[in-house]
């Protein structure tokens, strides 16, 4: 992404956050989580090709893709213990994926951890 989308994302971040009430804490996780992926998403993205060999990223559905971009993100920056990271994807795929979501994310979650020597 260029400066400005960025720009334009963590104001839309920011305007979603302030609608949903969420807590400076919680800004505080989630805001280097949003700027990672802005400033980073193709490598983010070669990352999770790597990991999904049978499965082109488009073929991939939307929310699982989300949760796998927002968790490589969180792992990446290594602030959260990767167990907690993993279960947190998962855990939003099992509820807003499709049947085999969280198993899928699961495994793709854990390999990654796993190649980057976090788990």
């Amino acid at each position: 992404m260029r400066g400005n989308d960025i720009a334009d994302l963590e104001r839309v971040a920011s305007q979603v956050w302030d609608d949903l009430a969420i807590s400076p804490e919680e800004r505080r996780i989630a805001g280097p989580i949003v700027r990672l992926i802005a400033s980073r998403s193709r490598n983010l993205d070669e990352q999770l090709a790597e990991a999904t060999t049978n499965w082109r990223l488009e073929r991939i559905g939307a929310v699982e893709r989300c949760a796998l971009r927002m968790a490589l993100a969180e792992l990446t920056i290594g602030e959260t213990p990767p167990r907690v990271v993993i279960q947190e994807a998962v855990t939003l795929s099992e509820r807003f994926g499709s049947g085999g979501s969280a198993k899928f994310v699961n495994g793709v979650l854990d390999a990654l951890a796993r190649k980057m020597g976090r788990i």
